[in-house]
This record gives C-alpha cells, sequence and structure tokens, in this order.
C-alpha cells in the first residue's frame, strides 16, 4: 500500500510556502502596525520561523519543532498587542499572499481556513492601541491582557 502524499508535497513543497511567506512579509513590513510588531529590523528571521512553520504543518520536514520546539501559537503571542485590528490586517496581507501563489481552489480552501481561524485564534486583547512586547502607549498594571469570555 502506498503512503497518502501529504498537503506539503501536493502543494508543491519547501517553494510553495516560501512564496507563500515571502510575500505576506512584503505587506507586513509596509504595515504601521504589524512591522513593529517584529523585533528584528530585518524580518527574514521571522519569515523564516513562519515558513518553517507552515511547512511541518502541512506534513513537511519537522525543522520547525526541532529547531523550535511546540510552537505554542498563543503563548508566542501573548507579549503583543494583537487585537482585531491587527487580525484583519495579518489576515488581509495573508490573503494577498495566498491569491498571489494561485493554489488550485481544492487546495486554497483548506490553506486559507487554517491561516483564517489562526488570525481569530490569536487575539488577546479587544483594547485598542499598543504594540510589541511592552504594549507601548497603555498603562503597566501589571495584570495580562485578555480577551473577555
Amino acid at each position: 500500500m502506498t503512503e497518502p502524499i501529504s498537503f506539503y508535497d501536493q502543494v508543491g513543497g519547501m517553494d510553495t510556502f516560501r512564496r507563500l511567506v515571502d510575500a505576506f512579509y512584503r505587506g507586513v513590513a509596509s504595515d504601521e502596525v504589524l512591522k513593529p510588531m517584529y523585533p528584528e529590523e530585518d524580518l527574514g528571521p521571522a519569515a523564516e520561523r513562519l515558513t518553517l512553520f507552515l511547512a511541518q504543518y502541512w506534513g513537511g520536514p519537522s525543522t520547525y519543532g526541532e529547531t523550535r520546539g511546540h510552537p505554542r501559537l498563543r503563548m508566542r503571542h501573548m507579549p503583543f498587542h494583537v487585537d482585531p485590528d491587527a487580525r484583519d490586517r495579518w489576515l488581509r496581507h495573508m490573503r494577498a499572499a495566498v491569491d498571489e501563489i494561485a493554489l488550485p481552489p481544492a487546495f486554497e480552501a483548506p490553506l486559507w481556513d487554517y491561516l483564517e481561524r489562526a488570525a481569530y485564534a490569536m487575539v488577546n486583547t479587544f483594547e485598542p492601541g499598543g504594540i510589541g512586547p511592552q504594549q507601548q502607549g497603555r498603562p503597566d498594571t501589571g495584570l495580562p491582557v485578555r480577551a473577555a469570555h
């Protein structure tokens, strides 16, 4: 019996995920809300992390896990002010990137579904303003900022 072909392989492997992430970060680089959330001036390290994460998630090499451990996406994003505006901007740039790589609909649909659900899951505040680890422009109350349940 043959082994099923992964989504990763079906869409073109690492090259496809690199093209997706490169297109995404071209948008982020000029976004006044998202760009300050990235600690490195050069977005290259963030792009590499996202590429490796997405490749692994969709059945590619396990490089992300080997180098960074469990993704812990909510935990890794908690220091940042991810409000609905940041989410929507992230989705806008990712939508443009998904459109640019022009996957067949059978592959584009599950990829977009995952990206959209992930973006909504990263929202950690509904408070306006502030960016980055120190949430600049907001008083430090010592309390974590979390979305109301």
